[in-house]
């Protein structure tokens, strides 16, 4: 089949222009393969055709004098510039619906068990509802029987919650987001704990003085902090500033405090199922201690409700347990592995699974809990190592192996000292005015066992890996 001849380069019609200028871009060369005639597809034994290579010259000035025409549709529509809320509207709107949030549930539960007993009324829902809401941002509640400052940790957690996504939100309005500015995100929380604070004074003030004592200026000062630290964190997410500051930090510093942090959590979750355990096998006395109260159905479901948001304080005073310390009941009552001395301890379902006495040969396998949680958490450390360093095709180095273990256990003795001391808290000021772990044995303790388990986890872990 004869060749169509190539066009002329100096040619004015277009299409010829454009066809050269493609062919000249090719690296390759065209080869065009001639069909065989009289035989429709190639069988064994015919012979292939010869490939034909065709040149094309191609006039760069032809090229250079060519117009571009953009296309409608590579033409980008003009970008509207992004609205953006004032920094003080957007905290304190998001102040006030963080705020909400974890109010209205204690509201509500209370509410309904007045109602249930015969006690409605909103304005008195209200109250106790507010001072339980104090009662979980750790602000102390002056009663009849004394001071209540047993904060109940899991309100604090919706609370802290909160707050983090109220830090997030606000960076995010104010147009502020992974921009990696520190600046930004301390604003931001300075404005929401600000804002907190004095709302948390208003709160004081409305429940003091019906029954309850609140002094408005501790109130101030416990909200300012909770808010500011709470939405701390999520502003700095927001910006990408956490991100920021954790690169520059040196790698053993990074690694030893994130190791630290999940070896405390692996502590936690060991209490965690020691709790659950127990309070199931006391599942019977549990019942018991509800029913002698025979207030009603509303009744046993407040006493039910109030140990399940006391149930984050037993997973703490059972972590401090299997570390050694354990924790107090009372005035000059001690409940650890080896030793329990209490009195008589109030009927609250949460305390059906206590211990009875010291624990024998089983005591020595819950002390090995937290070593378990270490081991774990230097395995994982390894592995995390192992996938940064050389693209995950080598071997970390001991150094930075060991060092990451050993700096571990500083940081999660104080992640669990700080959450022994937010645990407990007086119970009126009379034989329960102290109640919880002591936060600095707790920490001390946690210090060492977590920095040798993590330690060795990890250097045994490292000696599995190929260099």
């Amino acid at each position: 089949m004869p060749t169509t001849p190539d066009r002329p380069t100096d040619s004015d019609d277009p299409y010829a222009v454009a066809e050269a200028a493609q062919v000249a871009r090719e690296t390759e060369p065209v080869d065009v393969q001639r069909p065989t005639e009289g035989i429709d597809r190639p069988t064994e034994g015919v012979e292939a055709p010869a490939k034909e290579r065709r040149t094309v010259l191609v006039d760069e000035k032809v090229l250079a004098d060519r117009e571009t025409v953009q296309l409608p549709t590579q033409r980008r529509p003009p970008q509207r510039p992004q609205r953006r809320a004032p920094l003080p509207v957007a905290a304190a709107f998001a102040t006030l619906w963080a705020a909400l949030l974890s109010y209205l549930p204690v509201a509500v539960v209370i509410g309904l068990a007045r109602t249930l007993e015969g006690n409605g009324g909103l304005l008195g829902a209200a109250h106790a509802g507010l001072a339980g809401w104090l009662l979980g941002h750790g602000v102390p509640i002056g009663t009849s029987i004394g001071s209540l400052g047993l904060a109940p940790l899991l309100l604090s957690i919706l609370i802290v919650w909160r707050l983090n996504r109220a830090g997030l939100h606000v960076i995010r309005a104010v147009g502020a987001r992974r921009t990696g500015s520190t600046v930004r995100a301390l604003s931001v929380a300075f404005a929401i704990g600000l804002g907190y604070s004095l709302l948390g004074s208003v709160c004081a003030l409305l429940v003091d003085g019906r029954g309850t004592e609140v002094t408005p200026a501790r109130a101030a000062l416990t909200f300012f902090l909770i808010g500011g630290l709470g939405s701390l964190v999520g502003s700095l997410r927001g910006t990408d500033a956490l991100s920021v500051w954790a690169r520059r930090l040196p790698g053993v510093v990074r690694h030893g405090l994130r190791t630290g942090v999940v070896a405390a959590l692996f502590v936690v979750a060991a209490g965690a199922g020691v709790t659950g355990l127990s309070v199931a096998i006391g599942g019977g006395q549990a019942a018991d201690m509800i029913s002698n109260y025979r207030t009603g159905v509303a009744g046993q479901a407040g006493l039910t409700l109030v140990s399940l948001a006391y149930g984050a304080n037993g997973v703490i005073w059972a972590s401090a347990y299997l570390l050694g310390p354990g924790f107090a009941l009372g005035t000059g009552s001690v409940i650890r592995l080896t030793e329990v001395t209490a009195d008589r301890l109030p009927a609250l379902p949460l305390l059906a699974g206590l211990p009875d006495g010291p624990m024998g040969a089983t005591g020595t396998l819950l002390l090995a809990l937290p070593v378990l949680a270490g081991l774990a958490a230097g395995w994982l450390l390894v592995l995390r190592l192992t996938r940064e360093a050389r693209d995950g095709k080598g071997a970390p180095a001991w150094s930075l192996v060991i060092g990451s273990g050993l700096l571990a256990g500083p940081a999660a003795g104080v992640v669990l000292g700080l959450l022994a001391k937010v645990s407990g808290g007086p119970l009126g000021d009379g034989r329960l005015a102290t109640v919880g772990p002591d936060p600095w044995a707790v920490g001390l303790v946690a210090t060492a066992v977590l920095a040798v388990s993590v330690a060795l986890g990890a250097a045994g872990t490292r000696l599995f890996v190929k260099a």
